[in-house]
């Protein structure tokens, strides 16, 4: 399972680095600068074929590619130049102007943001149905007694069922997880229907220091009803079946599956699970070594279906998502300075490939339209984050390349070669400081797992 994790997370890497690579490649033969080689994948290639003046190649590692373009390599010799000016060969990257060598690094980080806009808009034109615990909460105070959370200061009560966040209608517990995360520390008004009347209660996020997301302290209500049991599990070996409803546990009623977490909590040698099936009574046990193994059994959640959406709507809504996500993941820059655990909030290249196979495996086992809608959802804000990174002004990367080449616009003429000497180095000091940092947090994910 991990290896095919593994090859999930890198397929969906690639795609996204290729796409990048892709936008430049397009945008260098546009404007007329001359492309050596394209190759899908890194290292040594195992095969290659050259057509015209480029070279394709199918690299041996298959992560992501590159856009190899005439005379690029240029930057890293201009320590050893003496004269200002830098000379450059017909259709090399160089002889290009400024402008058109904005354009060409533009266009790697933009391919990634139309990449998200055509993914998000093709699965809003087919239509999607998820699994999620429906909008009723129950409050993390009860789960870990002793904590106080937003929740509790706002006057939420388990059994409420979130209607609305911010102006936004709520259908389901994802839509409450993705409407409270992106306001930490803001002030969000909140519809909550309790008893039959509808309240509106004001609550303020927590920045959570590990995840650097907001959170309010709730947890979604999960019916106690039985989804599916495995078959030799010891859920089943016990007597328990698909589509029963678990009505208490040691002889305490369960509202929900929250209720069953606790009871667990308190290490009891057996579980007592009386049960109705039916209309039929029943009683199945399991002993303390079947809960270290896992019971062997899923609860039943609510199945959302997105509908079918126009062309034109599908497109202004991949469109909205898009940039709604471009504009989160540039804020979430700011939270990097409120004292977040770096190591846990901001992921690196192995815990990415480990989370978007992770993510796929999972979500196939709801089925193939959850599965590609869930892949295709992480691929998506993957693209839109490598976009955003990419344009960040920083040596080396596109961001910064951007700038130096306005710079230049601006000054008409070149910089100097030992100031693309010293950018150059303190981008490859950077990017290697902040590897070395994200693969070091990589490893603390899985010590810590």
């Amino acid at each position: 399972m991990l290896l095919i994790k593994i090859i999930l997370g890198l397929f969906g890497l690639g795609i996204v680095v290729f796409i990048h690579e892709l936008g430049h490649f397009l945008a260098a033969r546009l404007v007329g600068i001359d492309v050596e080689a394209f190759s899908i994948g890194w290292g040594n290639p195992i095969l290659k074929k050259k057509i015209g003046t480029v070279e394709y190649r199918l690299g041996m590692f298959p992560i992501g590619g590159y856009c190899k373009m005439k005379g690029y390599s240029d930057f890293a010799e201009t320590r050893e130049k003496t004269h200002e000016d830098i000379k450059a060969e017909s259709g090399s990257f160089l002889a290009a102007g400024p402008v058109a060598r904005m354009f060409v690094c533009f266009c790697g980080p933009f391919f990634n943001l139309m990449f998200a806009v055509l993914l998000l808009s093709l699965f809003w034109g087919v239509g999607f149905e998820i699994q999620t615990p429906e909008n009723r909460i129950v409050l993390a105070s009860e789960v870990t007694p002793g904590e106080f959370y937003p929740a509790d200061d706002a006057g939420f009560k388990t059994g409420d069922r979130i209607v609305e966040i911010a102006g936004k209608k709520i259908s389901h517990f994802h839509e409450v997880q993705e409407n409270i995360s992106i306001y930490p520390e803001k002030p969000l008004p909140v519809k909550v229907e309790r008893d039959g009347a509808v309240l509106t209660l004001n609550v303020i996020p927590s920045l959570d220091k590990k995840s650097g997301i907001g959170i309010i302290g709730v947890s979604p209500w999960i019916d106690p009803v039985i989804d599916e049991v495995i078959t030799g599990s010891p859920a089943e070996l016990a007597g328990l079946s698909t589509g029963d409803t678990i009505v208490s546990v040691n002889g305490q009623p369960l509202r929900n599956t929250t209720d069953l977490m606790r009871a667990i909590e308190q290490k009891p040698e057996t579980l007592v699970f009386e049960y109705e099936r039916n209309g039929i009574q029943g009683q199945a046990v399991l002993s303390a070594g079947d809960l270290e193994t896992g019971p062997g059994f899923s609860w039943a959640l609510v199945n959302y279906h997105a509908p079918k959406l126009s062309f034109p709507a599908a497109v202004a809504k991949g469109t909205k998502e898009s940039f709604k996500t471009l504009a989160l993941s540039v804020k979430s820059l700011r939270l990097l300075f409120k004292g977040i655990d770096l190591t846990q909030a901001v992921s690196g290249p192995v815990r990415i490939t480990y989370m978007m196979g992770d993510r796929a495996t999972k979500s196939f086992e709801y089925g193939l339209g959850i599965g590609l809608r869930e892949i295709t959802n992480f691929i998506a804000v993957i693209s839109i984050a490598l976009c955003m990174m990419n344009l960040l002004p920083l040596p080396i990367i596109d961001g910064g390349m951007i700038l130096l080449f306005f710079v230049e616009l601006v000054r008409r003429k070149p910089a100097h070669p030992k100031f693309i000497s010293i950018f150059q180095t303190c981008g490859m000091v950077i990017i290697f400081g902040l590897l070395v940092f994200a693969v070091f947090g990589d490893i603390m994910y899985f010590v810590r797992r």
